[in-house]
């Protein structure tokens, strides 16, 4: 079976794409942008490798329809052979839900090099939409559903294009943060704005919590 390095899932996730939705994040990145949040996805974890179908289970026994599933992370392209499996997998769940669901998936590479890569032609076929490019820290200027407004929202069904082309990120709700807790971690879901991240932790330090392990900030 195939097996996916994977850093966690969670549900519901109403942001990072259109209305409801499932969020998977998968383990490993060496892209290392400066000033990611997701820094706690980059160092690959054999330990965190399951089978692509206990991904697929667990959506499956999801309550409720879902409006579409995002695949972050860490780097999703990574993986491109789980990836397309997982991916492949996921769009046949859509196929049977009551209501359309789109799969979106944010990478750090630039769309050139995605586009032109033999082995992610596979994983590409199979997604509605990709958020795609580095994220630059400097120009994080507030751009819809993107990090830093270098990167780009590329559309590749009709889906994909009524959820996410020009004329519905016009209109695409204000950035939000999603803060999920099990009692000894804080998750952070979604893309801060420019000092938002500092702002919270010096908030919370204030307080008297005490920030260790991995972070957006060591």
């Amino acid at each position: 079976m195939t097996r996916i390095a994977v850093n966690r899932l969670h549900h519901p996730v109403s942001v990072l794409g259109h209305g409801v939705r499932a969020g998977v994040w998968v383990q490993g990145c060496t892209l290392a942008c400066p000033g990611c949040m997701s820094r706690d996805t980059w160092e690959p974890e054999p330990d965190s490798e399951v089978e692509v179908g206990a991904v697929l289970d667990w959506v499956s026994r999801l309550p409720g329809p879902l409006d579409g599933i995002t695949v972050s992370g860490g780097e999703p392209f990574q993986q491109s052979g789980p990836l397309t499996e997982l991916l492949a997998g996921l769009k046949e769940l859509a196929a049977s839900s009551a209501v359309r669901c789109d799969l979106l998936v944010f990478s750090g590479y630039a769309w050139a090099g995605l586009r032109d890569g033999a082995r992610h032609q596979a994983a590409l076929a199979l997604c509605d939409a990709v958020v795609t490019g580095p994220y630059v820290a400097r120009r994080n200027t507030g751009s819809p559903l993107r990090g830093s407004d270098n990167q780009q929202v590329l559309t590749l069904t009709p889906l994909g294009h009524e959820r996410y082309g020009p004329v519905a990120l016009a209109h695409y709700a204000q950035r939000r943060i999603q803060a999920t807790t099990n009692g000894s971690e804080l998750r952070m879901i979604g893309i801060p704005q420019s000092g938002d991240l500092a702002r919270w932790k010096a908030a919370a330090e204030a307080k008297g919590v005490a920030w260790t392990g991995t972070s957006w900030s060591a």
